[in-house]
């Protein structure tokens, strides 16, 4: 029985029941393919592992926003995490209440401001003493009182990719923990203004469990300080950032991230959210890319060039990210030195580095792993590339979930 989403059998690559050669034969490629049943059971283990104590997961939107994976996430009993007016719209056709939908966001628009306060989101997070003064007059010329929580900075360094670090007090999220009780006072005293909740995420791809706990442990710190003071909130929201271990090793331990989390928060009796979305959906989905192209070099791996690039899977080239990369049939052979490079004109554009793999020829398919999060969410459209395809599979079949973009679409809003 595998133990895995997508696994071997002889020598192919399976996503759960389904041989992936019969997906990329079928729909061609660069294509994703995700796993239902993988999506399905990450949500449950992030949702068990908190399950002694009342929280609420918020699922972000950033990750994966295929409309299909949201309505999955709401049926899974999920609420939102959005950061545009862009992924509040599509959680609202994937079926969510404004209820279900916390909106964060470091340059929040008027335009999305006044969408979030008219709809009466659960919360939004604001990022600044601005910000809050935009949301309390929009409020009061609608002659409505806001839901508000105060995202904090609490100058806590995850240790991740300084890409992707957003609680150290040199970035550009929140305000400064010194600054916060002072805000949250101004906030409580508005009448346009309904104080609701704290809000830190200090970073993405984190695996340990410290800097989560520390900067929960300031949010409670704060939260029963203004508590003493009479100023009485709903919810401290501790964000995301749970990493995976994209080389297969050991990650952070659900159970341990619960622990240290709870270790904290349960004590002051607060409702807690959280924000999960690499965890849940990056291990869920690959990306298949064909080989176009193998190039011998006199030393050194040789080159295998891919349809697939940066404007499919763009966290190599932007940060450095290592994913693994499987044929998906592989051949016999010893296996030989690889340098898996895409077909745009970047030298950045390049998966992988000197990668052993079996011998591979033109037309050979490989699936770069654990592109689920982060992948089509993050597609451009540079060198004038159409949109790949997305798959689902479940139930031993598959679905296209997004259709692979026309030239005449990526053109049409041109004149």
């Amino acid at each position: 029985m595998p133990t895995t989403t997508f696994h071997p059998d002889g020598a192919a690559l399976l996503c759960d029941a389904v041989p992936l050669s019969d997906i990329a034969r079928a729909e061609g490629t660069p294509v994703y393919v995700y796993s239902a049943a993988a999506i399905d059971r990450a949500y449950a283990a992030v949702d068990a592992a908190f399950a002694s104590y009342p929280h609420r997961l918020h699922y972000a939107l950033k990750a994966n926003s295929t409309l299909a994976i949201a309505c999955r996430l709401r049926r899974l009993g999920s609420g939102i995490d959005a950061n545009s007016v862009g992924e509040i719209e599509v959680a609202l056709r994937a079926g969510f209440a404004p209820d279900d939908i916390v909106f964060t966001g470091v340059g929040k628009r008027d335009d999305e401001l006044e969408r979030a306060i008219t709809l009466g989101v659960h919360a939004v997070n604001a990022e600044s003493r601005g910000e809050i003064d935009r949301i309390a007059g929009m409020s009061h010329a609608r002659g409505l009182r806001a839901r508000v929580a105060l995202r904090i900075n609490p100058d806590v360094d995850a240790g991740s990719h300084p890409y992707i670090t957003t609680g150290v007090g040199s970035s550009k999220f929140g305000v400064p923990f010194a600054q916060a009780a002072a805000l949250c006072h101004e906030i409580a005293a508005n009448p346009a203004l309904h104080l609701v909740g704290l809000h830190a995420h200090v970073g993405s791809q984190i695996l340990k469990v410290e800097p989560l706990q520390r900067a929960a442990g300031m949010l409670v710190r704060l939260a029963c300080g203004l508590r003493d003071a009479g100023i009485v909130i709903e919810h401290v929201d501790v964000g995301g950032g749970v990493g995976i271990p994209y080389d297969g090793g050991p990650g952070l331990s659900l159970d341990a991230y619960a622990a240290g989390i709870l270790s904290v928060v349960r004590p002051s009796g607060l409702a807690l959210l959280l924000e999960p979305g690499r965890v849940i959906m990056a291990p869920a989905g690959v990306l298949l890319t064909r080989v176009v192209d193998i190039k011998s070099r006199a030393s050194g791996a040789d080159l295998a060039v891919v349809d697939a690039g940066m404007t499919e899977l763009i966290r190599p080239a932007l940060y450095g990210a290592y994913h693994r990369i499987d044929p998906i049939v592989r051949r016999p052979g010893g296996d030989h030195l690889y340098e898996i490079v895409g077909p745009l004109c970047e030298t950045s554009d390049t998966f992988g580095k000197a990668r052993p793999m079996p011998p591979l020829e033109v037309g050979d398919v490989l699936a770069v792993r654990d592109a689920g999060a982060y992948g089509s969410v993050m597609a451009s459209n540079y060198n004038r590339r159409p949109f790949a395809p997305e798959m689902l599979v479940e139930g031993g079949c598959w679905r296209t979930i997004r259709r692979r973009q026309t030239i005449d679409e990526l053109m049409n809003l041109e004149q």
